[in-house]
């Protein structure tokens, strides 16, 4: 029989997707309060011409960044997290149409898991109504595409980010 451990401390990060005239600064401090937690990485801003999913919603133009926090925290507050970052989606909306997407998830040396609200093969339920997905996995000096993974998780701005996070994690054992 295996012996019951705590998980390891991962690294929370967040997928902002966000109209080009938003203060996305807004929405960094704001987590950064919320969670009680300092950003440490950015990624650069792209535009986000992946899919056009959220054109209707949100509009056109949408930009695209990843962000994470510096302190590693339980894995097990993935829901709550996302629980929180929808509400703050809702305190953003106008008309009930979101200006900002905020997706949580978090980073492990060995994957990238997100956080949905939407039920899948694939996913798998935490509590809350919240589903986490392995959206790629680390495999000889990258990350890996696996038949769900989101295209935008893939470019060279998001395989930068997540290398970078990932390397923050290895270095704070």
């Amino acid at each position: 029989m295996g012996t019951i451990n705590e998980p390891n401390k991962v690294k929370f990060f967040f997928g902002l997707i966000f109209n080009d005239g938003f203060n996305i600064k807004e929405i960094y401090e704001l987590l950064e309060k919320k969670f009680n937690n300092k950003i440490d990485i950015y990624s650069q801003v792209i535009d986000f011409s992946f899919t056009k999913y959220y054109n209707k919603e949100m509009g056109e133009n949408l930009k695209r960044q990843w962000i994470s926090f510096e302190t590693l925290l339980s894995p097990e507050l993935l829901a709550e997290i996302k629980v929180e970052t929808n509400n703050i989606e809702d305190s953003y909306a106008k008309a009930a149409n979101r200006v900002v997407n905020i997706d949580p998830g978090y980073i492990t040396p060995a994957n990238v898991i997100l956080a949905s609200t939407k039920d899948f093969s694939h996913r798998i339920y935490l509590s809350k109504g919240i589903y986490a997905e392995v959206t790629t996995i680390y495999r000889k000096e990258g990350f890996t595409k696996l038949p769900w993974t989101y295209p935008d998780y893939l470019c060279p701005t998001a395989t930068n980010f997540i290398l970078k996070a990932r390397k923050c994690i290895l270095d704070k054992k």
